[in-house]
């Protein structure tokens, strides 16, 4: 008598089967001094080795900045696609800033709702109208004078998991949720397929992380560390001038980068500060894996963990109405802020309105950072494409 064979199960980390190698063989981060040690095993991040090369895929010149799309190959998973926005007709050295999108519940896309692209996803710019106030936000940073990098980090766009064909319990509540959209008479787009089943399915990328003796913050982290490297390392950037900027999970990846390298001496936090007691119990459910790791709160509350970072300076901006993030919880980070930091180290601001990056909050910030990094004006010239020195590819 013979049994049916039992169906195949789908991999449950699909386009990432080589990570559980990739962190065993690796050894952790060693960051510059013990208390930042403490943070980067509390996330348990694996140490990041720069890609020896990258690619420049394309160049464009447009409205006054220059936009070069680069891909590099970090040592598991897909390839990480990243874009590099200058001012256009300048020479000389700049500061440089990495900027670090959002989580947004859009997985689909990754920097691409960051930067002006002669042709943007709908879904990029969905999210850019919906988060950044219709504002790319990196192409505004280079325009006020810096070379910056906007890059997928871990399970996002060019580096997110493969769940065409989901894991068994994602595909039971994706299932679910695609009854919802036929009951509503919705055709969802494949970016919203996507994002509906990644949320889902960051319960397991959590699980396999935490396994792994890492976290999905902790990974993230690994990704930013790499990419802080290969802006350190492009031409006609200062690696002495050094910044971080980031809303929503990009201002969390903000304070974490901070802490983690050195090399950032000020960064920008936006709407992701106030202390983990006022998220309990209300707000805990707002938040995703990339905040609430495991024990992290052991090491503090979420604001004294700046304490950790070794940058000269760096702003908070809080949204009022902001309904991810209590009042009370904002404004007691802020009092804990002002109490830790010398005067002058650290600015706080309180802006109305929603869970947004605001075009004045944005103006707030890249003043700030203009100031902080004190960008040298580049006198007129032509800057040396990166093409000329690195192996194009085109694969638009």
């Amino acid at each position: 008598m013979t049994t049916p064979e039992e169906p195949t199960r789908p991999s449950a980390i699909a386009g990432y089967e080589d990570w559980p190698g990739y962190i065993q063989s690796q050894p952790r981060h060693q960051a510059a001094t013990p208390a930042a040690q403490e943070l980067a095993d509390a996330l348990g991040v694996p140490a990041a080795v720069p890609p020896a090369d990258f690619t420049v895929h394309w160049e464009e010149t447009y409205d006054g900045v220059t936009t070069s799309q680069l891909s590099w190959q970090l040592g598991f998973g897909p390839r990480s696609t990243g874009w590099l926005v200058r001012p256009a007709g300048v020479s000389g050295a700049l500061p440089g800033v990495l900027v670090l999108h959002c989580h947004g519940g859009n997985k689909f896309g990754g920097a691409d709702r960051l930067v002006e692209l002669p042709q943007s996803h709908p879904a990029a710019a969905a999210a850019r109208a919906g988060h950044y106030d219709g504002q790319a936000l990196a192409t505004e940073v280079a325009r006020a004078g810096f070379a910056v990098l906007a890059h997928d980090t871990f399970a996002w766009g060019s580096r997110r998991f493969d769940l065409s064909v989901p894991p068994w319990r994602t595909a039971a509540a994706l299932d679910a949720r695609k009854s919802q959209w036929r009951q509503d008479g919705v055709v969802p787009t494949d970016a919203e397929l996507y994002n509906a089943a990644a949320g889902i399915h960051e319960d397991t990328v959590a699980k396999a992380a935490g396994l792994l003796g890492t976290s999905l913050a902790g990974m993230v982290a690994h990704d930013d560390l790499a990419a802080l490297d290969i802006l350190a390392s492009l031409p006609g950037v200062d690696p002495e001038r050094l910044g971080c900027i980031g809303f929503s999970g990009g201002g969390g990846r903000s304070l974490t980068l901070a802490a983690l390298s050195p090399r950032i001496k000020n960064y920008v936090v936006t709407c992701m500060m106030a202390t983990f007691e006022s998220l309990l119990p209300a707000y805990l459910d707002a938040h995703s894996w990339l905040l609430q790791t495991p024990g992290l709160w052991k090491l503090g509350e979420w604001p004294e963990l700046t304490a950790r970072s070794e940058a000269d300076g760096f702003l908070v901006q809080y949204a009022l109405a902001d309904p991810l993030f209590p009042e009370g919880g904002m404004r007691e980070a802020h009092r804990l802020l002002k109490s830790m930091h010398p005067e002058g180290s650290y600015a706080g601001s309180f802006w109305p309105g929603g869970h947004v990056f605001t075009a004045g909050m944005q103006n707030e910030a890249i003043s700030y950072l203009s100031r902080a990094l004190a960008p040298k004006a580049p006198p007129p010239g032509t800057i040396e494409p990166l093409s000329t020195s690195i192996g194009t590819e085109d694969h638009r």
